[in-house]
């Protein structure tokens, strides 16, 4: 069953522009996160002089955490602060909040101390490009890729009851060479990588040994009983690629050279733009950008279903005519509730919550509008919840404003 254009709430706040046709929504999220969703984007509140970067709802703080006035990596040009993650097990886990640097060259990694403030670059190499995706994993080392053609995985370990300090940089040549973005780890230790082009792939990496991404099998996604000409990316089949699929083994000496080429060779299943990927239970979600849709992958049954899509279950957007709606999804995250947060690479990036698919038909039952991005030159990146249900990390990416390339927490009151 296709879903009815979803709801906002029309009373959050006076300075939002509404949006066009659409009734007020009921109270969004459950516990820690609830929140009443914004009547529309920020399209009426565009500034360069902003004290906080986003219109979000009532009840809710904008902190800074950091950004090029506390500490500027790449002085003259922007920091291009990008995805967060922060240390999930282990000694102090949830103290420290690590980044990477989506610059040209000389990419870095650095760590936020959220006790006391202290921001520092922990990783940097000049042969870094576009460092994107961070994930923190079971094992209690750090992943981050690059976002490029031939782009890499490294895993960064550290020292023992000392998460700031790296002890060692490894190159995860078997999780292939491809235009990495989002990266995510599975309970059993696989590894979820995309291939961030219009006709990029979904792959899963099966370690030999769990905890140690130095051998196994990359897998790239099939959906069954398409034509070949409709596993190819063209914009005309996207709502084809939908319903059952297989992981198919690929070459893994091809892999290490050109992971896209072996995607290629085995016919897999090429979207649009896949830039982020979150695991939540047993689904995975990614976010095809140029497909204006997140696809939802049931890791169980697999399936593959359209999740949020502009124009089923979510607005498309005209700002011409004040209609807020879904453009260009880019990042995801977890909520504390279990819900899917996604933000916009857009003009006026809005903060989406993606409930449940409750009803079984493979698509969220409502997406409401947390946060709307006042500044028109940025975009928002690196959503991530943390230890703290109430907290929200949200990275601005090259904002208008000077020095405010940085990250923000957004705190329930």
């Amino acid at each position: 069953m296709r879903k009815k254009i979803a709801v906002f709430a029309l009373t959050a706040t006076a300075t939002a522009t509404a949006v066009v046709g659409i009734a007020p929504a009921a109270l969004a999220a459950n516990g820690a996160f609830d929140f009443v969703p914004l009547a529309g984007s920020a399209y009426n509140l565009g500034s360069t002089d902003w004290t906080v970067p986003y219109s979000v709802p009532e009840g809710f703080t904008q902190t800074l955490v950091q950004d090029e006035t506390v500490l500027d990596v790449y002085p003259g040009t922007d920091d291009l602060h990008d995805m967060n993650t922060q240390n999930e097990t282990g000694h102090q886990a949830g103290r420290y909040l690590y980044n990477t640097h989506e610059v040209g060259s000389n990419g870095a990694v650095s760590v936020t101390d959220l006790k006391t403030g202290a921001v520092s670059v922990i990783a940097q190499r000049a042969d870094w490009n576009r460092l994107d995706g961070i994930r923190w994993t079971p094992w209690g080392s750090l992943l981050v890729t690059e976002e490029t053609a031939g782009g890499k995985v490294f895993e960064l370990f550290f020292a023992k009851k000392d998460p700031t300090t790296v002890e060692r940089i490894e190159e995860r040549t078997e999780l292939g060479a491809l235009r990495h973005e989002g990266i995510d780890v599975a309970a059993n230790g696989s590894v979820i990588v995309i291939d961030e082009l219009d006709g990029g792939s979904i792959f899963r990496f099966v370690p030999t040994v769990r905890g140690d991404l130095s051998s196994g099998q990359l897998h790239a996604l099939k959906i069954t009983g398409l034509t070949d000409a409709a596993q190819t990316w063209n914009p005309a089949t996207v709502t084809e690629k939908v319903g059952a699929f297989e992981w198919v083994a690929l070459d893994q000496e091809q892999v290490r050279v050109d992971a896209d080429a072996a995607a290629n060779a085995v016919g897999a299943t090429e979207f649009g733009r896949p830039e982020d990927v979150e695991i939540i239970g047993q689904t995975l979600y990614v976010a095809n950008t140029s497909e204006e849709r997140v696809i939802a992958i049931d890791l169980r049954k697999r399936t593959v279903s359209s999740f949020v899509e502009a124009g089923v279950n979510v607005p498309v957007e005209d700002k011409a005519a004040g209609i807020s709606g879904f453009n260009n999804p880019d990042n995801l995250a977890e909520g504390p509730d279990g819900a899917l947060w996604i933000a916009e690479d857009n003009t006026f990036s809005d903060i989406y919550r993606a409930d449940k698919d409750r009803n079984h038909d493979g698509a969220s039952d409502s997406v409401e509008l947390f946060a709307s991005l006042t500044d028109a030159g940025a975009e928002t990146t690196g959503i991530y919840f943390g230890k703290n249900p109430k907290e929200l990390f949200a990275t601005v990416q090259h904002p208008d404003k000077d020095l405010a390339d940085g990250i923000w927490k957004i705190t329930r009151d």
